[in-house]
């Protein structure tokens, strides 16, 4: 059973966390939820959500432990889940550990009791220092004796005729103080120059110096020495800073198990956005496929219906002249038989004159109806031929149009992407991140290029579909002066 959580629960209260642990600890136990996979991977099991499901150990550890004491944005119920978590992998799966790695800085051999109590930060005592002109200034001298040790500072303390003086050297906070501070002690054992020496001979010490690290029998005691132990630190334990570290560090690990956390929320929100604009590209896609299928099939249809009409025209030109010429050779006919009648009659004549000027009106008409039906088969041919050579320049221009769309349509998805990408590097890198900066600015200045790119061929459809308009009005009125014809 791999459910990240039982939903079938009700939620519980922030004070009901250390009780409900419990109970998913024994599902853990039962192999309710499984932990282990079974090519021997680990994951968690309350997070079957997320995309990462292939731990090792002490990663899923420190993601149950941020889990389960951090991050006010997880539930009551997730965080006990995460707490059980926690202990089932300290109790039953504590083999799976990946070996602690050494430290690089080594710890004396001889190790100190964990509940002996030390000044820190870490400080050594120089005792019985005499004034020696010589020396010249004794705490640069003495910073220079035992430099090997690293110490950071030295406060001198001298008695009230300035012949002799007590010392304290200051050492880093941190373990390598610790061990530089155990090593400068040694050195005085090895010389038999201790607290312990110095102790038993303080009242006819001589001439050497003695050294040791300050406990708290330095930390409580009277004297100048005392007072600046205790103005400037405080008494610990080896198991005190053990105990710190460790608190700082799980409090590290808090922290960055929620940065992860949010980073990876963060991610899968631009994952989310980027899908929604990959999606809305691919309608844009289909719908521009489908606007240039249609106004290939309307193009089509404009040349069948204008080679329709030009034929039409051609067809009912060709049927004039053929009624045309019908009716001048019956006219013709007319004449000759005119010419064959003889008339007896004076009227007869005066009307077969009459018919005669009647004719030779009709002719004359004629003539002229045949010059004028050839000067209109001329313009007709003539239009005809400007309309092919408009329509050549005008598919021209539509070709060149869907060239510019495709440019078009491509800088749009080309910038479309960039700025997804830009958004990525802006979640992915920080403010102090100088090679990720440097990147965005270089996507910057590449959108702004594809932008103005844009820009150039909007201004280029733009002139493109007025000269298109401008070819189509020209080409209608051809049509009306056509028809009209």
């Amino acid at each position: 059973m791999g459910s990240s959580s039982s939903d079938e629960e009700s939620d519980i209260s922030d004070s009901e966390i250390n009780e409900y642990k419990d109970k998913p600890y024994e599902l853990l136990k039962a192999g309710t939820y499984k932990v282990k996979g079974p090519n021997g991977s680990l994951r968690c099991p309350f997070c079957a959500g997320k995309k990462k499901q292939d731990y090792l150990y002490n990663h899923l550890y420190q993601h149950a432990i941020g889990v389960g004491k951090g991050s006010a944005n997880r539930s009551a119920k997730q965080r006990a889940n995460h707490l059980a978590l926690a202990i089932f992998l300290e109790t039953e799966l504590a083999n799976e550990a990946e070996p602690i790695p050494q430290s690089t800085v080594a710890l004396p051999v001889a190790k100190p009791e964990k509940s002996e109590l030390y000044c820190w930060p870490w400080v050594g005592i120089v005792a019985n220092i005499i004034d020696d002109p010589e020396n010249g200034d004794v705490g640069g001298y003495l910073l220079k004796k035992f430099s090997k040790y690293k110490p950071t500072k030295v406060e001198m303390f001298w008695d009230d005729l300035h012949h002799n003086a007590q010392a304290v050297l200051v050492f880093d906070n941190d373990w390598n103080g610790f061990k530089s501070a155990i090593e400068f002690e040694k050195s005085f054992e090895a010389d038999g120059r201790s607290k312990k020496e110095w102790d038993n001979q303080r009242p006819s010490p001589g001439s050497n110096i003695f050294g040791w690290f300050a406990r708290d029998d330095d930390y409580k005691s009277e004297g100048p020495v005392g007072d600046f132990l205790r103005r400037t630190g405080e008494l610990k334990t080896i198991a005190d800073l053990v105990q710190e570290a460790k608190k700082d560090r799980n409090k590290i690990v808090v922290n960055l198990v929620n940065e992860i956390d949010m980073k990876n929320e963060n991610l899968d929100q631009l994952q989310i956005k980027y899908n929604e604009k990959t999606l809305s590209l691919s309608r844009m896609l289909e719908e521009k496929d489908e606007l240039h299928r249609a106004f290939y099939e309307e193009t089509r249809k404009l040349q069948r219906i204008a080679r329709e009409h030009i034929k039409r025209i051609l067809d009912e030109q060709e049927k004039l002249n053929l009624e045309l010429e019908s009716k001048k050779k019956r006219l013709d006919s007319w004449n000759k038989e005119l010419n064959k009648r003889e008339v007896s009659t004076e009227r007869e004549r005066q009307k077969l004159e009459e018919e005669k000027a009647k004719n030779d009106m009709r002719n004359s008409s004629l003539r002229l109806a045949s010059v004028e039906q050839k000067k209109a088969d001329e313009n007709v041919l003539r239009l005809v031929e400007e309309q092919k050579r408009e329509k050549e320049e005008a598919l021209k221009k539509v070709l060149e149009l869907e060239r510019n769309l495709d440019e078009k349509q491509k800088l749009e998805m080309e910038i479309t992407e960039l700025k997804g990408k830009l958004e990525v590097m802006k979640h992915l890198g920080g403010d102090d991140d100088a090679a990720v900066q440097q990147k965005i600015n270089e996507m910057k200045e590449l959108l702004l290029e594809k932008k103005e790119d844009l820009e150039g061929l909007e201004d280029l459809n733009t002139q493109l579909l007025s000269k298109e308009r401008q070819s189509n009005d020209e080409l209608q009125e051809a049509r009306k002066e056509l028809i009209e014809v």
